[in-house]
């Protein structure tokens, strides 16, 4: 059923890019190892199946790759999202991580390179704006 009424929330800061690519995100108290395999990557975080858990809000470090470069993106981060891996479309546990601070040549040198690959398939519907969509309905 589709209701026209409805209007989309708009939440991504920037395009997620489907790019496999090993990395390490460590959980900073106690430099607990959380995952090693990145899933998408966009210039404003990435997402890796976990190995462990993690809560959200929690201060992580993290290394990797720039795609197709040698150059190291070393950082910090926060787990921004928790996938438990319970969806029939979920490929297991996975964590969200947002980059903080990543300088702007950096940035610039992940942006070039990630237009390269093509745009992770969204996995969920879309978000529903709600107020917006009242204020939608209440205008007609």
């Amino acid at each position: 059923m589709e209701a026209s009424f409805l209007v989309a929330a708009s939440q991504r800061r920037s395009v997620r890019r489907y790019v496999r690519l090993e990395c390490e995100v460590v959980r900073e108290r106690g430099f607990k190892l959380l995952g090693r395999r990145a899933l998408d990557v966009s210039t404003t975080g990435l997402r890796v199946a976990a190995m462990d858990h993690a809560l959200t809000g929690e201060p992580v470090v993290l290394a990797f790759r720039a795609p197709g470069t040698d150059s190291w993106i070393d950082g910090e981060g926060t787990v921004a999202r928790v996938v438990h891996g319970r969806r029939g479309y979920d490929f297991g546990p996975s964590i969200a991580v947002d980059f903080a601070g990543l300088p702007d040549e950096l940035r610039a040198l992940l942006r070039r390179q990630l237009s390269k690959f093509p745009p992770a398939a969204a996995k969920r519907g879309p978000r529903i704006d709600f107020a917006a969509s009242v204020r939608r309905i209440g205008a007609s």
